[in-house]
């Protein structure tokens, strides 16, 4: 098969399609044909050099893909091959095939094409996994998303608001901001002209966020607690903004609020199962009813990744970006 390799780190034109060997299902694995896959902020993180693959998990970039079934591995039942499913990885995304651990699977929602499944498996466990699963946003409460029309804000304010909860985001443009509000966000604030801790606690009669999600870490750790509402809670989930922040105890004792770091790559199978099962008894019935739907930027070919990169890099897209296999399986 072919794959985008990474010969050693550097700009998107570390990315090298080439040639490399098919992988082979292990037990309780099966093995896909990659129709489409998605780029993420983590791709960019290993491409640098800064974000290896965990243990035995494929060299490639790529967390998420949608696929056809082409093998099963031993001990695998309850699915066919040919079956039309995407799937939640450790990585190997950007390759005509992977082997997915059959408890990341997840079936292609109903009315969506199979490649715009892709765009679902990372968002999906990264916000349900944070928002609802550690942070338990509950209906009526206040969330604020940094990046609101990222891959993720876009997930988080279409399942905040259909849990009945109130939307703030942060985003650089207006084109931005305008297409959170039109996916339900609330309040909205431009984060090159507007103190979020301001914004956001005007807009809740000075109680703050009960709810944040940021993609930001250190840079914005301060002032995420400061806008945090009392019983607030804190859900870090990337460090575009630095690892090494100032918290104020004091602040944060006050408030009774939490903080809380994770991400999906490095769990044990079992968690990332645990949370592949949540979102598909939550978030699939609302992507099946048309209530929360994928957001897609733009789609590349696969080879040309190292441009969906440079896309990601210069923050100009909103949604996902794609990446579509060269000859996807008929």
């Amino acid at each position: 098969m072919h794959a985008i390799t990474i010969p050693e780190p550097g700009g998107p034109e570390a990315l090298v399609w080439a040639e490399v060997p098919d992988p082979v299902p292990g037990e309780g694995e099966v093995l896909l044909d990659v129709v489409a896959t998605a780029v993420n902020r983590a791709d960019l993180m290993q491409r640098q050099g800064f974000y290896p693959p965990p243990p035995g998990a494929p060299a490639y970039p790529g967390l998420e893909c949608a696929g056809r079934i082409a093998a099963l591995g031993p001990g695998v039942s309850g699915h066919t091959v040919g079956e039309e499913v995407c799937a939640l990885l450790a990585g190997g995304g950007y390759a005509e095939k992977v082997a997915v651990p059959v408890g990341q699977l997840l079936p292609v929602p109903k009315g969506l094409e199979l490649r715009q499944a892709a765009a679902l498996p990372e968002v999906t466990c990264t916000v349900w996994s944070n928002v609802f699963m550690v942070a338990h946003l509950r209906p009526g409460e206040t969330l604020l998303v940094h990046g609101g029309s990222s891959g993720i804000g876009t997930m988080a304010i279409q399942l905040a608001k259909a849990v009945g909860a109130r939307v703030a985001v942060t985003a650089g443009t207006k084109e931005k901001l305008d297409f959170c509000a039109d996916l339900g966000a609330d309040v909205l604030i431009n984060y090159r002209e507007q103190d979020f801790v301001e914004e956001v606690r005007a807009a809740t009669g000075g109680a703050g966020a009960d709810v944040i999600l940021d993609n930001m870490g250190a840079k914005y750790l301060g002032r995420n607690v400061d806008a945090l509402a009392v019983n607030g809670r804190l859900a870090i989930i990337g460090m575009q903004g630095g690892t090494k922040g100032e918290l104020n105890i004091g602040t944060l004792l006050g408030k009774r609020a939490a903080v809380s770091a994770t991400s999906l790559r490095a769990r044990p199978l079992d968690e990332k199962a645990a949370i592949v099962a949540a979102v598909r008894e939550h978030v699939w019935p609302l992507l099946a009813d048309g209530h929360v739907r994928p957001v897609v930027d733009r789609e590349l070919p696969m080879p040309e990744a190292a441009e969906g990169h440079r896309v990601l890099e210069e923050s100009g897209h909103i949604g996902k970006v794609l990446l579509v296999a060269p000859h996807p399986a008929p």
